[in-house]
């Protein structure tokens, strides 16, 4: 009888879990899946239109930054600008793809020298990159924001 009564307490303590709520086991779980989600990488890229949403990841990475790539240099294309002494000299433009594939500037790096030649550049950059749209990123099939950095070459040799 003594045994059965030590083995009965034994099991009880060892399963914990039949005390715990369904709730809290749930909350628990999620906890646990949350924790073991890389939050770095995406499960699909932005997509611009013809872009293959089957494609495998490192495609349809190299699709939106070559689309992206185009878009920035036909768009800068249209600009001009005067400059007295010849500048050679990358800066580079942060964007976001927020979750719902809306394309807006976060930052664009300011350098002296470029807005001492060119006093409105990063306004003029800013408002020619406006308004560009994708298919948003994707993790665990729901929508997500992405932040990406262009890098811009001027060269006025």
């Amino acid at each position: 009888m003594r045994k059965l009564i030590l083995l009965s307490f034994l099991g009880l303590l060892i399963s914990c879990e039949l005390f715990t709520s369904k709730e809290e086991q749930t909350k628990n779980r999620v906890n646990e899946e949350l924790l073991a989600i890389d939050w770095n990488d995406v499960d699909q890229y932005p997509l611009f239109e013809g872009c293959d949403e089957t494609a495998p990841k490192e495609i349809q990475r190299e699709c939106f930054q070559t689309r992206m790539l185009q878009i920035a240099a036909d768009t800068l294309d249209s600009l001009s600008f005067e400059v007295e002494n010849d500048m050679e000299d990358t800066l580079y433009i942060d964007f976001k793809v927020d979750e719902h594939g809306f394309i807006s500037i976060v930052e664009i790096e300011e350098k002296q020298v470029i807005l001492n030649e060119i006093a409105n550049f990063n306004e003029q950059i800013s408002e020619r990159l406006a308004d560009l749209t994708v298919a948003p990123a994707l993790k665990r099939g729901m929508p997500v924001s992405l932040r990406f950095r262009l890098p811009l070459i001027l060269n006025t040799n």
